[in-house]
């Protein structure tokens, strides 16, 4: 992709900036940034796009992004409704990996710190009690002033690179090879592509928001992101069908059509090719994990 890159706004009387957001929606745009950044998603839901990962974020996800990894967190559509019970809320923290020091990483006891660093470069998302325990230290995070905020941050990652509760996200081979001179050519694919995805998209309608023609437009695509638009687009279907399956309000077939599908045999090969799992199974699976409710 072509994201966009941000200069980070830090305070000059401070070594690393932390805030508290609450928002209608996250930050509408796919960009990248030098500061590594830990996330902790207090309110909202959406598409994530971390690298060369799509998938869902939920409320209570904690994520690590490295330093220079596109990212982009794309609220539900509901979110954009100018409701205002319904916002986004999360404590965000960005800081430079070398911002204690050129020698700090390399300390023989910072070892497991400098290879978590390392690991972020693909994106991390904390799970289990590491995830309970991250979340506490966040929030104390926030609103601390003094050389306290220091030691939380540390311990924060401390915790993080010693537990097992972690997924990488983007793939081990994923690399950003981008510059600030690139255009908003991709987030207009990207907008219009969560706008239109459970409609028929043409190779002409989709090239013609990227203004390239049809041809160029998907050597373009494979290029920037490493894979077709159609497997894009697929993801992206697939990624609303988990959201519904989850939320648990609609039948199976009533979900494969609202996520862009006509064939329920082709809806249930793609749902399984790319979750490893039948839609059925997807269902009772975050059943088993997140409490009972009717399948």
């Amino acid at each position: 992709m072509k994201p966009q890159l941000l200069k980070m706004s830090i305070d000059s009387l401070l070594s690393f900036s932390v805030r508290h957001d609450n928002v209608p929606y996250f930050f509408n745009k796919w960009h990248y940034h030098a500061e590594v950044e830990l996330l902790h998603i207090e309110k909202g839901s959406g598409t994530q796009f971390i690298g060369d990962n799509i998938s869902r974020f939920t409320e209570g996800d904690i994520l690590m992004i490295g330093s220079n990894l596109p990212h982009y967190w794309r609220c539900d559509e509901n979110y954009f409704e100018n409701n205002p019970e319904l916002f986004a809320e999360a404590r965000v923290t960005h800081f430079l990996p070398d911002f204690w020091g050129n020698q700090f990483l390399d300390l023989p006891e910072n070892k497991l710190l400098k290879e978590l660093l390392t690991k972020a470069n693909s994106g991390i998302k904390i799970t289990g009690n590491t995830n309970r325990k991250v979340a506490e230290i966040l929030k104390k995070l926030t609103v601390s002033k003094t050389v306290e905020r220091i030691i939380l941050l540390i311990e924060a990652l401390h915790i993080i690179s010693i537990s097992k509760d972690i997924e990488t996200i983007a793939t081990s081979g994923f690399q950003n090879t981008y510059n600030e001179s690139e255009t908003e050519r991709l987030n207009d694919i990207y907008k219009f592509t969560m706008s239109n995805f459970d409609k028929k998209i043409s190779l002409e309608e989709i090239s013609s928001i990227a203004h390239i023609s049809p041809n160029s437009f998907c050597r373009y695509f494979k290029t920037q992101t490493k894979k077709t638009y159609s497997q894009f687009l697929m993801e992206i279907k697939i990624g609303n069908a988990c959201k519904l399956l989850i939320e648990n309000k609609k039948s199976i077939s009533c979900i494969c059509y609202e996520s862009g599908f006509n064939n329920f045999s082709n809806f249930n090969r793609y749902f399984k090719s790319i979750t490893g799992k039948s839609p059925l199974q997807y269902k009772k699976t975050f059943t088993k994990e997140h409490g009972n409710f009717d399948i």
